[in-house]
């Protein structure tokens, strides 16, 4: 699977479990929400300086972030 895709997936999956929609994850990590669709639907590159805004809008760490299933070098 795509590195993209893994990291769309991951924040989607962060932030349903906050119930937070697009547009109020956009708003607290300062970006656009079209950006964050097509990150989320790995149509889109992050920048990593968007990538740390997201992860800290999403109440979570590095660290974390990348220990999900999505990352595990099986998939």
């Amino acid at each position: 699977m795509d590195i993209r895709i893994k990291i769309g997936l991951r924040i989607k999956e962060l932030r349903k479990n906050l119930s937070l929609t697009q547009e109020a994850l956009a708003f607290k990590a300062d970006l656009d929400k079209t950006y964050v669709n097509e990150v989320e639907n790995g149509k889109r590159n992050i920048s990593v300086v968007n990538l740390e805004k997201v992860i800290l809008a999403l109440d979570t760490d590095i660290k974390d972030f990348f220990q999900a299933t999505q990352f595990s070098s099986t998939n």
